[in-house]
Formats: structure tokens, sequence, C-alpha cells
């Protein structure tokens, strides 16, 4: 083997160089779980040096952070580390674009760390041909349109960048946003490994991954676990258990095993929480992420370990229980389920911390019929709670509402069903603001990733109320080929209609334009298609698509018994408009209230409670 070098460089002088990916590399294969975690990670430890008040300049005395390895060719041929770098790409452009929204904010050159340009022509700094359309797209307006996208690769691509605009925290988007950039780029850093072959780097690669044997925390705990059992013939059996477990929770994802027993430990025993300040100490919650065995051994009296009988106990019969839920949680958030619809619609939300909150309020003695109904209860709950943040503009990202999880957390843990019913419905009812929120809601910024969601449960509900056969995972599939779109009713366009009688600014148009009331969803090619199109043709073409959009059309009002019994029954205000001007418009914002009402009622955790 030749010479080889190492030196840690940050990701100014990092990206600030060309790559190239060997073919049978090129698959961007990252899933929303890994972007997750390196925003957290990024951001979590930014958060220890930022101070209000921080500018650019004060990142000098900011800490390092280190990325991990990589492996490069003397070349620049990437060996290893391709996902990283790609990701950390994604992650510029996307602070690019949000720079090129701020207006006030003092603004950092990051194009050269993304892109060179050469006759016109951009190339990106990690060179794979079959992606420059698509970060092309997205660096120049921050979407890409995947109609035609053959490339599974390419696909998985714009959908990190898309769960990025979604997990990014809405703290960091104003002013500390320069600050942070200036610390990704100048004290973050990787460790380049060079050679000077491709032969050479592939040794270093499997030299680095194969030798030596790294106890993961989920060994570690296991092997603490069995060492307090006192016989043998149930050691085994708490050995043979514990093994059969791991390998269900990984094979639901690579990180399975640790990522259930974080949830469980904090679901059931953390008590306490690190403080958002500097310089704070990690509590029960925090140590648990990281470093859970020992937290189990530093705390056995908390987690109830005395006897060897508790630590058998602990693994047949708590372990055991709680990994089942746990794999049925993650099956139902991957696959609709009817019985158990709104851990679905939680996991396509984004919000992963819907897994601590179920676990907590179930006991460790309940029955399975008990077990089912909290799984339903506490997901319906989630469901509201998220709704009405949303509805009312409160992000719910995971660094921003942790602490007021954490409170629900303890405060459901271990409850038997009415007192549960009492506490989600007085914690709905407690929380400051309402689904009133939706008079003023409209699609932005922040609105822009739930938007989808919310429209297509309520083209759902309207068709599954009404008899018709519909599937909201289809409505919300962004990897399919051909997926669902916002459409607006009213095309950008401010001299179709009566908008200059009722609007004294193209302004004042194109901001009413985006409110909730004005809203659909439509195929994507159907959505391009109609996109110019006045209203008078528009509500032609929507009687062929999903219900929401043929009730603006009257035909929906005729030969259609099963819808006209739903609206009887409900008393929701339907009604076609062969005109869409303002006050129809507002008639609309309404009925889209009244509607979500229903979707969103709190009194549905009673009906759950007493299925």
């Amino acid at each position: 083997m030749n010479k080889i070098t190492a030196h840690a460089g940050n990701i100014r002088n990092l990206l600030n160089n060309k790559y190239t990916v060997q073919y049978y590399q090129r698959e961007y294969n990252w899933e929303t779980k890994q972007i997750e975690e390196l925003i957290e990670d990024l951001t979590n430890e930014f958060n220890e040096f930022y101070k209000d008040g921080d500018r650019q300049m004060d990142v000098r005395n900011y800490g390092d952070y280190f990325l991990g390895p990589i492996i490069l060719t003397n070349d620049n041929a990437i060996i290893d580390g391709q996902q990283r770098l790609s990701s950390l790409t994604l992650l510029l452009i996307y602070l690019n674009n949000l720079q090129k929204q701020q207006n006030s904010s003092p603004k950092v050159n990051i194009d050269n760390l993304i892109y060179s340009e050469m006759y016109g022509q951009k190339t990106f700094c990690i060179n794979v041909p079959e992606r420059e359309g698509c970060l092309a797209s997205l660096f120049e307006t921050g979407d890409y349109d995947t109609t035609n996208e053959q490339s599974e690769s390419v696909l998985n691509l714009y959908n990190r960048y898309k769960d990025i605009e979604r997990i990014f925290p809405d703290e960091l988007k104003e002013s500390p946003l320069p600050v942070f950039i200036e610390w990704l780029i100048d004290n973050v850093s990787l460790v380049q490994i060079r050679t000077d072959s491709e032969q050479d780097a592939h040794k270093v690669f499997v030299t680095m991954n194969d030798r030596g044997l790294r106890l993961t925390p989920t060994e570690m705990l296991k092997g603490y676990l069995l060492s307090e059992m006192d016989d043998n013939t149930i050691r085994n059996k708490a050995n043979d258990l514990w093994k059969n477990k791991v390998i269900q929770l990984k094979e639901i994802e690579k990180d399975g095993d640790a990522d259930f027993i974080k949830n469980w430990l904090r679901a059931q025993y953390a008590e306490t929480i690190r403080e958002g300040k500097k310089e704070a100490e990690n509590k029960d919650f925090d140590i648990i992420g990281t470093t859970f065995h020992k937290w189990v051994r530093e705390n056995k009296s908390i987690v109830g370990l005395n006897s060897s009988a508790d630590f058998e106990n602990f693994v047949l019969k708590n372990f055991n229980m709680y990994a089942d839920i746990y794999v049925r949680l993650k099956e139902y958030s991957r696959k609709f389920h009817k019985d158990y619809e709104h851990v679905f619609y939680n996991a396509d939300r984004g919000f992963t911390l819907q897994y601590q909150i179920i676990l907590s309020a179930i006991k460790s003695d309940d029955t399975q019929d008990v077990i089912n109904k909290k799984i339903k209860m506490v997901s319906c709950f989630i469901d509201q709670f998220i709704s009405i943040r949303i509805f009312n503009f409160k992000t719910v990202d995971y660094s921003s509402i942790k602490y007021t999880v954490f409170n629900i957390t303890k405060m459901i843990r271990n409850k038997d069903i009415q007192e549960l019913v009492a506490l989600l419905k007085d914690y709905i009812s407690d929380m400051g603001y309402t689904l009133d929120g939706i008079d003023g809601l409209y699609l932005n910024q922040f609105t822009r990733r739930y938007m989808l969601h919310i429209l297509s449960r309520m083209t759902y509900y309207l068709e599954e109320q009404s008899g018709i056969n519909s599937n909201f995972a289809d409505y919300v599939n962004r990897e399919q080929k051909n997926p669902y779109d916002i459409e607006h009713i009213w095309a950008d366009d401010y001299t179709q209609g009566n908008h200059q009688v009722d609007f004294s600014t193209e302004e004042e148009f194109k901001d009413f334009r985006n409110r909730f009331g004005g809203l659909l969803i439509l195929p994507k090619d159907k959505n391009r298609s109609l996109q110019d199109m006045e209203y008078s043709k528009k509500v032609i073409k929507y009687d062929s698509e999903n219900l929401l959009a043929r009730t603006l059309n009257q035909n929906c009002y005729q030969n259609n018994p099963l819808f006209l019994r739903f609206m009887n029954n409900t008393q929701l205000p339907f009604k076609p408009y062969v005109l869409f001007n303002k006050v129809e418009f507002i008639e609309r914002q309404s009925l889209y209230k009244e509607i979500c009402k229903k979707i969103w009622d709190v009194n549905k955790i009673d009906v759950l409670a007493n299925s």
C-alpha cells in the first residue's frame, strides 16, 4: 500500500473542490431518519455556543464539531463519505435559498461551496451528471419537477431536500441564520483520509470497518441486565428473547433497537431534561439519548431494579411487551391502518416524538384491549395537538417542542383510561389557542410543509364519509410517479375575473390568493395544466377530480345521494360556485374551518376510549 495521509478540514475548505463518485457508488440512499439526525446534531451543537445578539464575527470563539472521516483518492474520487457530503450540499442549497428570502439579515456567500460555473453552466461540487438537473433546480427555485424523473437516487435527493425544509428549526431562520452558516462552514470539520489509488482507498475502508469489535449501547445494556440474573436457565431465556427482539427492531430500521430503547426509557422512567441554556448539565432525557446503558446502571433504583427477579421481569415482561408495541407503532406509521390512522397521520408530518408519548401512557400490566385504546386515544390527541399548533403558526419542530413533549410524557405516564381522557382533553382546552386559528390560515413558508397533509385529510374525510373509496396515503405519497400538489383555485393573474374590483393592488390579491379557502389538491400533471386557467374553465375540470374539488361544481350535487346525505347529517355549508370571487372565497374559508372542526374534534378522544 502506498502513502496514506490524513488531515482535518472544515466544510469551507472541503467543498471548495470538485469530487467524483464511482459509477457503482452513485446511489444516494439516505433516508429521513439520517437527515433528521444530521440536522439535530448540527443545530444542537450550534445552540451550545450561540447567544441572542451574536454576530458572524463571534463564531471565531465558538467550538468545533467533528462529522467523522471520509476516504478519498488523491484525484478527489470519493470512496467513503458520499452520503454525508451530498447531504451537506443539500443543506447548503437550502440555507442559500433561505438567505434569498431574507431582506434584512446579512448574507454569507456560499455559492462556491455548492457549484462552480464555466461558460454559463453550473457544475456542482460533487459531480454526478444525473443529479445536475435536480440540484440546479433546487438551487434556483427550491423545487424540482419529479413528474418524469426515472432515477430513484435523484428522487431520494429531492425528498431529502424537502425533509430539510420541514426539519430545519424555525428559530434559526431569522437573525441567527448567518451566524449558523458561518459556524457550519468554518467550525464543522471532517477528517480527509487520502490515498494514491482507488484500490488503496478500498483497503483503508475495509480496515476501518472490519477491525475491532465495539459493543453497542444495546449490547452493553443487555450484558448488564443479564449479569444481574441469578438463574442460568432464566438468563439464557432472557438472552434469546433479547436477541430475537433486537432482530425484529433492526428489520424496521438500521438503529431500530437503540431508537426503541431510548423511546421506552424516556417514556417510562425519565424525570428530568436539560435546561435550554449554554453549559447546562445533561439530565435523564439527554443521557438516555446517548448512553442509555450507563443511565440504567446508574439509576437502577428509579427503574425498579433491586433484585434478580426485578431484572428478569424487566427483560422477560417489560422489554418484551414494549418492544412489541413499538414494532406495532412503526408498522402503523408506515402503512395506513384505519383503526390506528392517527399514528400514520403523525408520522406523515414527521412527528417522531409520538412514540415516546404513546409508550408513556401504557402500563406494564395493561390488557391488550387497554393498550389498543391508549394507542388510539393518545395518537388522536397528538394529531389534534400538532394540528392546532400548525393552524396557529406554532412550530412543531423537534428542537422547539421537545420540552413541551417531555412534560406531556410525564403528565400521562401510566394513567388509566378515564384519567387519561380527562388529561388529554383538558390539555387541548388549555393550550391557549384553538381551531379558530384557521380563520387566518394561509399558505406561506411555514405552512407549505403541512398544507398538503391538511387538504388531503379534508379530501379523505369527505370521500370516506360519502361512501367513496378513498386512500389518504396516496394523496400524501411524494414518491409516486404523479404525486398530488397544492392547487390554487385562482390563477396567479390579477387581470382575471373580478380581482381588480375586489383588490386595490396586485400584492393584496396575491396575498389573498394564498388563503386556506382557495386551495385544493390535484395530481401534479393536472395542477400544471390548469394553473393559468380562469375559474370558469377550471371548475369544469374539477368535476372529474377528488370530492373536495368537485364540490365547487354544480354536478356534484346531482345524483350523488351519499354525499347529499353526508351534507344533511353534518350541516356543512357546501355549495357550488359559478363565479368564485372574494365573497365566495371567504365563504369557502368558513366551510373549510367547519370541516376541520369535524376532523379535529376533541370529543373523538371520548369515542376512542369507549370503543
